[in-house]
Protein backbone atom coordinates (compact mmCIF):
# COMPACT_ATOMS: atom_id res chain seq x y z
CA UNK A 1 0.00 0.00 0.00
CA UNK A 2 2.87 2.29 0.95
CA UNK A 3 4.65 1.55 -2.26
CA UNK A 4 2.00 2.47 -4.42
CA UNK A 5 1.18 5.82 -2.96
CA UNK A 6 5.01 7.03 -4.10
CA UNK A 7 4.19 5.83 -7.22
CA UNK A 8 0.72 7.61 -7.05
CA UNK A 9 2.62 10.60 -5.84
CA UNK A 10 5.44 10.90 -8.49
CA UNK A 11 3.09 9.96 -11.58
CA UNK A 12 1.34 13.27 -9.92
CA UNK A 13 4.48 15.07 -10.14
CA UNK A 14 5.56 13.99 -13.62
CA UNK A 15 1.81 15.06 -14.64
CA UNK A 16 2.33 18.27 -13.34
CA UNK A 17 5.49 19.10 -14.37
CA UNK A 18 4.17 17.67 -17.95
CA UNK A 19 1.01 20.03 -17.78
CA UNK A 20 3.48 22.95 -16.99
CA UNK A 21 5.80 22.32 -19.94
CA UNK A 22 2.74 22.55 -21.96
CA UNK A 23 0.52 25.28 -21.04
CA UNK A 24 3.19 28.00 -19.48
CA UNK A 25 6.54 29.25 -20.99
CA UNK A 26 9.02 31.86 -19.15
CA UNK A 27 10.21 35.14 -20.58
CA UNK A 28 14.10 35.80 -19.25
CA UNK A 29 15.56 39.21 -18.65
CA UNK A 30 17.33 39.49 -22.22
CA UNK A 31 14.56 37.93 -24.01
CA UNK A 32 11.22 39.02 -25.81
CA UNK A 33 9.24 36.21 -26.66
CA UNK A 34 6.37 36.20 -29.79
CA UNK A 35 3.54 34.03 -28.48
CA UNK A 36 1.79 32.32 -32.15
CA UNK A 37 -1.42 30.66 -32.70
CA UNK A 38 -1.83 28.69 -35.61
CA UNK A 39 1.44 29.95 -37.07
CA UNK A 40 -0.07 34.14 -36.60
CA UNK A 41 1.60 36.01 -34.25
CA UNK A 42 0.18 38.15 -31.47
CA UNK A 43 0.30 41.59 -32.19
CA UNK A 44 1.95 42.33 -28.68
CA UNK A 45 5.82 41.44 -28.09
CA UNK A 46 6.73 39.60 -24.69
CA UNK A 47 9.29 41.51 -23.02
CA UNK A 48 8.88 41.14 -19.30
CA UNK A 49 10.59 38.51 -17.52
CA UNK A 50 7.65 35.85 -15.83
CA UNK A 51 5.83 32.91 -16.64
CA UNK A 52 3.18 32.79 -18.68
CA UNK A 53 0.40 30.63 -19.77
CA UNK A 54 0.22 29.23 -23.12
CA UNK A 55 -1.81 26.74 -24.97
CA UNK A 56 0.06 23.65 -26.09
CA UNK A 57 1.19 23.06 -29.30
CA UNK A 58 -0.25 23.15 -32.23
CA UNK A 59 -2.70 25.66 -31.37
CA UNK A 60 -0.19 27.79 -29.71
CA UNK A 61 3.85 28.52 -30.21
CA UNK A 62 6.68 30.55 -28.48
CA UNK A 63 9.46 32.00 -30.28
CA UNK A 64 11.93 33.33 -28.18
CA UNK A 65 14.63 36.31 -29.39
CA UNK A 66 17.33 37.95 -27.43
CA UNK A 67 17.22 41.79 -26.81
CA UNK A 68 20.30 42.41 -26.13
CA UNK A 69 22.36 44.50 -28.36
CA UNK A 70 24.19 42.35 -30.81
CA UNK A 71 27.24 43.54 -33.25
CA UNK A 72 29.10 42.12 -35.84
CA UNK A 73 32.00 43.66 -38.17
CA UNK A 74 31.79 44.49 -42.06
CA UNK A 75 34.15 43.13 -44.52
CA UNK A 76 37.32 45.10 -45.39
CA UNK A 77 35.79 46.53 -49.07
CA UNK A 78 37.17 49.07 -51.59
CA UNK A 79 35.51 52.25 -51.09
CA UNK A 80 35.80 55.56 -53.76
CA UNK A 81 36.05 58.86 -52.27
CA UNK A 82 34.37 62.16 -53.32
CA UNK A 83 38.03 63.21 -55.27
CA UNK A 84 38.26 59.64 -56.70
CA UNK A 85 40.92 58.08 -54.14
CA UNK A 86 40.54 54.84 -53.46
CA UNK A 87 39.73 53.56 -49.27
CA UNK A 88 39.86 49.93 -47.75
CA UNK A 89 37.18 50.55 -45.00
CA UNK A 90 35.80 48.35 -42.55
CA UNK A 91 32.80 49.27 -40.12
CA UNK A 92 31.45 47.64 -36.96
CA UNK A 93 28.09 48.05 -36.27
CA UNK A 94 25.99 47.31 -33.24
CA UNK A 95 21.67 46.29 -33.76
CA UNK A 96 18.64 45.18 -31.62
CA UNK A 97 15.50 43.86 -32.29
CA UNK A 98 13.42 46.77 -31.84
CA UNK A 99 9.59 44.47 -32.94
CA UNK A 100 10.04 41.18 -32.63
CA UNK A 101 6.55 40.35 -34.05
CA UNK A 102 7.16 42.33 -37.21
CA UNK A 103 11.02 40.67 -36.87
CA UNK A 104 8.99 37.79 -36.44
CA UNK A 105 6.81 37.65 -39.78
CA UNK A 106 9.42 39.81 -42.12
CA UNK A 107 12.56 37.40 -41.35
CA UNK A 108 10.97 33.45 -42.04
CA UNK A 109 10.29 33.05 -38.77
CA UNK A 110 12.34 34.96 -37.00
CA UNK A 111 15.54 34.35 -38.83
CA UNK A 112 18.55 36.36 -37.07
CA UNK A 113 21.26 34.64 -39.88
CA UNK A 114 18.74 36.28 -42.81
CA UNK A 115 18.47 39.51 -40.42
CA UNK A 116 22.45 40.13 -40.14
CA UNK A 117 22.85 39.13 -44.23
CA UNK A 118 20.61 41.63 -45.18
CA UNK A 119 21.88 44.41 -42.53
CA UNK A 120 25.45 43.82 -44.07
CA UNK A 121 23.85 44.63 -47.82
CA UNK A 122 22.72 47.86 -46.37
CA UNK A 123 25.50 48.67 -44.26
CA UNK A 124 28.03 47.98 -47.30
CA UNK A 125 25.68 50.55 -49.22
CA UNK A 126 25.22 53.10 -47.27
CA UNK A 127 29.05 52.90 -46.06
CA UNK A 128 30.30 53.32 -50.41
CA UNK A 129 27.30 55.84 -50.55
CA UNK A 130 28.73 58.22 -47.68
CA UNK A 131 32.44 57.63 -48.40
CA UNK A 132 31.83 58.87 -52.07
CA UNK A 133 30.67 62.04 -50.59
CA UNK A 134 33.86 63.22 -48.34
CA UNK A 135 37.66 63.74 -50.01
CA UNK A 136 40.47 61.79 -48.83
CA UNK A 137 41.39 64.34 -46.36
CA UNK A 138 38.24 63.71 -44.27
CA UNK A 139 40.08 60.20 -43.67
CA UNK A 140 43.35 60.76 -44.04
CA UNK A 141 45.18 64.09 -42.62
CA UNK A 142 48.11 65.48 -40.84
CA UNK A 143 45.74 67.92 -39.03
CA UNK A 144 43.80 66.10 -36.63
CA UNK A 145 41.17 68.92 -36.42
CA UNK A 146 40.00 68.34 -39.84
CA UNK A 147 39.29 64.78 -39.46
CA UNK A 148 35.43 63.95 -40.07
CA UNK A 149 34.87 60.31 -38.62
CA UNK A 150 32.37 60.87 -36.11
CA UNK A 151 30.17 62.85 -39.18
CA UNK A 152 30.85 60.35 -41.27
CA UNK A 153 30.06 57.42 -38.85
CA UNK A 154 26.66 59.89 -38.22
CA UNK A 155 25.88 59.91 -41.56
CA UNK A 156 26.21 55.91 -42.07
CA UNK A 157 24.16 55.03 -39.33
CA UNK A 158 21.64 57.64 -40.64
CA UNK A 159 21.90 56.16 -43.66
CA UNK A 160 20.95 52.40 -42.65
CA UNK A 161 18.69 53.34 -39.71
CA UNK A 162 16.18 55.11 -42.68
CA UNK A 163 16.29 52.28 -44.46
CA UNK A 164 15.23 50.03 -41.78
CA UNK A 165 12.58 52.11 -40.73
CA UNK A 166 11.09 52.02 -44.15
CA UNK A 167 11.06 48.61 -44.84
CA UNK A 168 9.95 48.13 -40.83
CA UNK A 169 12.18 45.20 -40.69
CA UNK A 170 11.98 45.11 -36.54
CA UNK A 171 15.19 46.41 -36.15
CA UNK A 172 17.25 49.30 -34.86
CA UNK A 173 20.58 50.53 -35.11
CA UNK A 174 22.32 51.17 -32.15
CA UNK A 175 25.66 52.44 -33.12
CA UNK A 176 28.07 52.48 -36.14
CA UNK A 177 31.64 52.96 -36.09
CA UNK A 178 34.71 52.76 -38.39
CA UNK A 179 37.13 49.74 -37.40
CA UNK A 180 39.79 49.83 -39.61
CA UNK A 181 40.87 52.43 -42.32
CA UNK A 182 43.25 51.76 -45.23
CA UNK A 183 45.30 52.98 -48.48
CA UNK A 184 46.30 50.88 -51.36
CA UNK A 185 49.66 50.84 -52.02
CA UNK A 186 49.26 52.81 -55.64
CA UNK A 187 47.38 55.56 -53.27
CA UNK A 188 49.77 55.05 -50.80
CA UNK A 189 52.62 57.32 -51.49
CA UNK A 190 50.61 60.06 -53.07
CA UNK A 191 49.29 60.55 -50.04
CA UNK A 192 52.49 60.57 -48.15
CA UNK A 193 53.79 63.06 -50.01
CA UNK A 194 50.45 65.30 -50.19
CA UNK A 195 50.97 64.99 -46.03
CA UNK A 196 54.46 65.80 -46.59
CA UNK A 197 53.39 68.87 -48.37
CA UNK A 198 50.94 70.07 -46.16
CA UNK A 199 53.44 69.10 -42.96
CA UNK A 200 55.94 71.46 -44.47
CA UNK A 201 53.42 74.41 -45.27
CA UNK A 202 52.84 74.31 -41.75
CA UNK A 203 56.59 74.73 -40.62
CA UNK A 204 56.89 77.31 -43.18
CA UNK A 205 54.07 79.28 -41.73
CA UNK A 206 55.35 78.43 -38.21
CA UNK A 207 58.86 80.04 -39.04
CA UNK A 208 57.71 83.07 -40.78
CA UNK A 209 54.88 83.51 -37.67
CA UNK A 210 58.32 83.41 -35.03
CA UNK A 211 60.09 85.21 -37.62
CA UNK A 212 57.01 88.37 -37.78
CA UNK A 213 56.95 87.49 -33.67
CA UNK A 214 61.20 88.21 -32.98
CA UNK A 215 61.05 91.16 -35.30
CA UNK A 216 58.19 92.55 -33.15
CA UNK A 217 60.04 91.71 -30.10
CA UNK A 218 63.48 93.53 -31.11
CA UNK A 219 61.63 96.42 -32.74
CA UNK A 220 60.10 96.84 -29.45
CA UNK A 221 62.84 96.70 -27.43
CA UNK A 222 65.34 99.03 -29.71
CA UNK A 223 62.37 101.38 -29.18
CA UNK A 224 62.11 101.01 -25.40
CA UNK A 225 65.89 101.48 -25.05
CA UNK A 226 66.18 104.73 -27.40
CA UNK A 227 63.74 105.90 -25.32
CA UNK A 228 64.92 105.43 -22.04
CA UNK A 229 68.50 106.75 -23.17
CA UNK A 230 66.78 109.39 -24.76
CA UNK A 231 64.82 110.42 -20.75
CA UNK A 232 68.44 109.25 -19.17
CA UNK A 233 70.56 112.45 -21.65
CA UNK A 234 68.09 114.31 -20.58
CA UNK A 235 67.73 114.62 -17.00
CA UNK A 236 71.86 114.64 -17.35
CA UNK A 237 71.71 117.68 -19.47
CA UNK A 238 69.65 119.21 -16.86
CA UNK A 239 71.65 118.25 -13.82
CA UNK A 240 74.66 119.52 -15.42
CA UNK A 241 72.54 122.39 -16.45
CA UNK A 242 71.43 122.79 -12.75
CA UNK A 243 74.86 122.62 -11.69
CA UNK A 244 76.54 125.13 -13.89
CA UNK A 245 73.78 127.89 -12.94
CA UNK A 246 74.72 127.11 -9.15
CA UNK A 247 78.58 127.52 -9.73
CA UNK A 248 77.86 130.40 -11.73
CA UNK A 249 76.48 132.07 -8.76
CA UNK A 250 78.99 131.19 -6.66
CA UNK A 251 81.45 131.97 -9.35
CA UNK A 252 80.92 135.75 -8.80
CA UNK A 253 81.29 135.65 -5.19
CA UNK A 254 84.76 133.44 -4.87
CA UNK A 255 85.93 135.94 -7.59
CA UNK A 256 85.73 138.95 -5.83
CA UNK A 257 87.42 136.89 -2.97
CA UNK A 258 89.65 134.10 -3.91
CA UNK A 259 91.09 133.49 -0.61
CA UNK A 260 87.48 132.98 1.00
CA UNK A 261 86.70 130.57 -1.47
CA UNK A 262 90.21 128.48 -1.09
CA UNK A 263 89.25 128.90 3.14
CA UNK A 264 85.65 127.90 2.27
CA UNK A 265 86.37 124.84 0.33
CA UNK A 266 89.07 123.51 2.67
CA UNK A 267 86.79 123.58 5.44
CA UNK A 268 83.81 121.61 3.25
CA UNK A 269 86.74 118.92 3.04
CA UNK A 270 88.08 119.01 6.41
CA UNK A 271 84.09 118.31 7.10
CA UNK A 272 83.83 115.68 4.90
CA UNK A 273 86.91 113.76 6.49
CA UNK A 274 85.70 114.60 10.10
CA UNK A 275 82.15 113.25 9.51
CA UNK A 276 82.15 110.07 12.17
CA UNK A 277 84.54 109.33 15.21
CA UNK A 278 87.92 108.68 13.99
CA UNK A 279 91.73 109.59 14.71
CA UNK A 280 93.88 111.46 12.19
CA UNK A 281 97.21 111.32 11.48
CA UNK A 282 98.22 114.07 8.79
CA UNK A 283 101.18 116.74 7.77
CA UNK A 284 99.54 119.84 8.53
CA UNK A 285 101.54 120.91 5.36
CA UNK A 286 99.15 119.36 3.23
CA UNK A 287 95.76 120.95 2.65
CA UNK A 288 93.14 121.02 3.65
CA UNK A 289 95.35 120.39 7.30
CA UNK A 290 97.28 123.11 6.68
CA UNK A 291 94.73 124.99 8.34
CA UNK A 292 95.80 123.71 11.51
CA UNK A 293 99.33 125.62 10.98
CA UNK A 294 97.30 128.53 12.42
CA UNK A 295 95.73 127.67 15.44
CA UNK A 296 97.01 129.31 18.66
CA UNK A 297 97.87 126.17 20.57
CA UNK A 298 99.50 125.53 17.58
CA UNK A 299 101.95 128.71 18.04
CA UNK A 300 102.11 128.21 21.79
CA UNK A 301 104.00 124.89 21.53
CA UNK A 302 106.18 126.67 18.76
Amino acid sequence: MKKNLITIVIAAVLVVIFALLLFTFQVRQSEVAVLTTFSKPAANNIDQPSLYFKWPWPIQQVYRFDQRVQNFEDKYTENYTGDHNTVMVSVYVGWRISDASRFFQVWRGGSVVAAQQQLETMLRSATLAVVGQHNLSDFVNPDPKQLKFEAIENEIKTAVQSQLASQNYGMSIEFIGIKKLGLPEAVTQTVFDRMKSERNKYISEAQNEGAKQATMITSTAERQAAEVIANALAVATRIKGEGEAEAAKTLSVFQQNPDLAIFLEQLKTLENSLNQKSTLIFDERTPPFSLFQNLPANNAVK
